[in-house]
């Protein structure tokens, strides 16, 4: 396939105008934007769809990264050095998915950014209950991963996610790009065709730092009260919340 570009796509521009101002893209044009390019970046390479997002918006874009590994952000990288990266900080991560966040901030030319939730994890204690996690994990996740990036998102017109298809049913139809309706953005996923081979063949072609726990059973990383390790024929993500009817944190939903 040729090299895509936003100016070959024809999603820089309007009815040949100079491109217009990414700091004034109202989400109807934002909308139409994604769904164009969602079809016509279908099948495009994973580089090619993370420079038409880096070429299209600009420091308007960013990367989000759960730290499993550093294949998105390594990639984003590529073609937009110094891109920023979001790295939700929930409080309550595994060491080793810490270590992998210091370890990209290290030696990838990004922008690593952790943010908070509002609330710590002994102030969430105090005003929600103990161990809310095990009791509503859908309000958990609100409050330690979905208002932080409804927050770090300010700013920004789109943004960059991990997602497969082959990780989850729920997952399956995860298109390259789309319209975030609910935040008003753009949201791309550039390896969305990827399969589990394709990442391991990146990673060792990179050397891209992944979390130490895949090692060690685990199939998908969370935070450590809600990730358990998966076996033998598990779908990937089995051990998110295994103890509940639950298989999104609401990040992508």
């Amino acid at each position: 396939m040729s090299v895509v570009s936003a100016a070959g796509l024809g999603l820089v521009g309007l009815g040949g105008a100079e491109p217009a101002d990414p700091a004034r893209r109202g989400p109807e044009e934002l909308r139409v934007l994604a769904e164009r390019a969602g079809r016509e970046l279908e099948g495009a390479p994973a580089l090619e769809i993370a420079r038409w997002a880096a070429e299209t918006f600009g420091d308007r874009f960013c990367v989000t990264s759960s730290m499993a590994d550093a294949v998105l952000a390594h990639l984003v990288s590529r073609v937009a050095p110094g891109v920023d990266v979001i790295f939700l900080d929930t409080g309550l991560h595994f060491p080793e998915t810490l270590r992998v966040r210091d370890e990209v901030a290290r030696r990838l030319p990004v922008n690593v950014r952790s943010i908070r939730p509002r609330l710590t994890v002994g102030q969430q204690d105090g005003e929600y209950g103990p161990r809310l996690f095990n009791r509503s994990p859908d309000d958990c996740c609100g409050l330690r991963k979905v208002e932080p990036l409804e927050r770090a998102l300010t700013g920004y017109d789109a943004w960059a996610a991990g997602l497969r298809r082959d990780e989850s049913p729920t997952r399956v139809n995860t298109p390259v790009v789309t319209f975030d309706a609910r935040r008003g953005k753009v949201k791309v996923n550039p390896i969305a065709a990827w399969r589990q081979g394709d990442v391991d063949a990146y990673v060792a072609r990179h050397d891209i730092p992944v979390n130490a726990l895949f090692k060690r059973g685990y199939g998908s990383v969370g935070c450590w009260p809600c990730t358990r390790r998966t076996t033998a024929g598990e779908d990937p993500r089995a051990g998110r919340w295994a103890m509940f009817e639950k298989t999104e944190c609401g990040l992508h939903l």
